[in-house]
């Protein structure tokens, strides 16, 4: 399937990701909005997009517990998405926290 992704910004008009996966094109959208938040300090990651067409993403730097983070990820971030790539299913937040880490043996 070729998903039509606009990059209005980089000079790119109605540019067709042809052969891209979609957590690629997640990444490549995302670059649209990383300006902002590197200049706070911070930055996106993608972690995964779910079987179920969820793209998981880590805010990581200072985003990282900032409690703006979260107004930037539901009003920039899955907005941008949403607009970018329709066939998403929504945006959600990984945290440190979330992960499960291996016990280390001493």
């Amino acid at each position: 399937m070729t998903t039509t992704v606009c990059y209005h910004r980089f000079g790119m008009t109605n540019e067709t990701v042809a052969g891209a996966d979609l957590e690629e094109q997640v990444d490549r959208v995302l670059e649209e909005i990383r300006p902002y938040i590197h200049s706070h300090g911070g930055e996106v990651n993608v972690i995964e997009v779910t079987p179920e067409g969820v793209a998981r993403l880590q805010m990581v730097g200072s985003c990282n517990g900032c409690p703006m983070s979260m107004l930037t990820m539901r009003l920039g971030i899955e907005r941008l998405l949403a607009e970018k790539l329709p066939q998403l299913k929504g945006a959600e937040a990984v945290f440190v926290d979330d992960f499960e880490w291996p016990e280390s043996e001493g």
